[in-house]
């Protein structure tokens, strides 16, 4: 059996394509676009050179034009705003700080948040932390220079 390699080249532009909608990034489309380009050109009768040189430049291009248009239009989170309320900010250790045992709980006003150590030294319970960054959905803190 003959394959056509414009067949490859449309059954790529279908994989990512359908990829991107099970995708959440906008990413995968212009593969599928530059995949889609190749096998025009393949179908024209232009050599593999030039249809793997129109899927790279088509989707790297259609990739830097997307990120600079997305992001003109994309707010940034303001400061503030989610779990990064939280960073400079201090709190009390409820559950003994410990990254070798996974434990460790912070105290942040009315909510409670896994903490971990930024050095991996074990911090105490009552003592007052300072949360240095977040991680997933866990405060990174130090203990605090104020002590407790």
């Amino acid at each position: 059996m003959d394959i056509k390699i414009w067949w490859v080249w449309i059954a790529i532009a279908a994989f990512f394509v359908v990829a991107e909608i099970f995708h959440m990034g906008f990413f995968l489309l212009w593969f599928g676009i530059g995949a889609a380009v190749a096998g025009i050109l393949s179908l024209l009768g232009f050599g593999m050179g030039w249809q793997l040189l129109s899927f790279i430049v088509v989707s790297a291009v259609l990739f830097a034009v997307s990120r600079r248009f997305a992001e003109k239009f994309t707010k940034k989170q303001p400061p503030g705003v989610g779990a990064d309320r939280f960073i400079d900010k201090k709190g009390v250790v409820i559950e003994e700080i410990n990254n070798l045992k996974n434990t460790g709980r912070v105290r942040m006003g009315k909510d409670e948040w896994r903490a971990d150590s930024d050095t991996g030294e074990v911090i105490s319970p009552g003592q007052t932390v300072e949360v240095i960054k977040v991680e997933g959905t866990h405060l990174v803190v130090k203990v605090s220079k104020g002590g407790e």
